[in-house]
C-alpha cells in the first residue's frame, strides 16, 4: 500500500500500552534508503518525556501500526510507579 507522506502529519502518536505521546509534526526522511527515518513529535507527553524542548525525533522503527493514530512501541519507564516505590521505602524506613 501507498501513501503520502503527509498524511502522517497531525496524526496523534499513542504507546501500544495507550499513552498519548504527541502529535506529529514533521517526518525525517532517508532519501538514499528511500524510507522514513524518524517522527517529529511534538505537544509531547511530559510524564513520559522528560524534555525541556518543543519536541522529539522517534525513530521509525518504533512504529508498530499507522491508521487513524500511530502506535508505537511503548519504549517509557512509568515514573508514576518509580515514585510509588520510593513512597513505600520512605513509609518503612
Amino acid at each position: 500500500m501507498i501513501a503520502e507522506i503527509t498524511t502522517l502529519f497531525g496524526m496523534k502518536v499513542y504507546t501500544d500500552e495507550g499513552r498519548y505521546v504527541g502529535k506529529v509534526d514533521d517526518v525525517v526522511i532517508d532519501f538514499e534508503r528511500r524510507q522514513i527515518r524518524s517522527l517529529a513529535v511534538s505537544d509531547v507527553n511530559k510524564a513520559l518525556i522528560a524534555t525541556r524542548y518543543r519536541g522529539v525525533l522517534l525513530p521509525y522503527r518504533f512504529v508498530k501500526a499507522v491508521g487513524d493514530i500511530i502506535i508505537i512501541k511503548d519504549i517509557f519507564r512509568r515514573k508514576i510507579e518509580k515514585k510509588s516505590e520510593d513512597v513505600e521505602i520512605a513509609q518503612t524506613a
